[in-house]
């Protein structure tokens, strides 16, 4: 599965944003994925997952302010994001869940990322 992350931004602490994930392959709609997030010095952490029959999960630090989501007509997965706070400041990703294992050091399993700041 190739992912590609989008819709991060600037937003002032207490705004909102929706993160975007677009997949390709055929397979989205039967695996489990996950938003994910890096902040600068940090390991890069599972913020909130979705199985690929909609139960979600996030970690305490999200509960309540955001959503994860996904259309499997359209092979997205979205983040609706909330109340956002200088603390939620970190590269974002989409993956699968768990992660894959990267066996191929010349493959970029993670892609970019879309880059969430959130000013205080």
């Amino acid at each position: 599965v190739q992912l590609q992350a989008s819709g991060g931004g600037l937003v002032q602490a207490g705004g909102s944003l929706r993160l975007s994930c677009a997949a390709s392959g055929s397979i989205f709609s039967i695996i489990d994925m996950g938003w994910y997030r890096q902040a600068p010095g940090k390991q890069r952490e599972l913020v909130a997952s979705i199985t690929s029959g909609g139960i979600r999960n996030y970690i305490d630090s999200v509960k309540g302010r955001f959503t994860i989501s996904r259309d499997n007509a359209k092979n997205t997965l979205y983040f609706e994001m909330n109340s956002l706070k200088p603390e939620d400041t970190a590269v974002y990703y989409c993956n699968t869940v768990p992660p894959p294992i990267e066996t191929d050091l010349t493959y970029d399993y993670w892609g970019q990322g879309t880059q969430l700041t959130v000013s205080s």
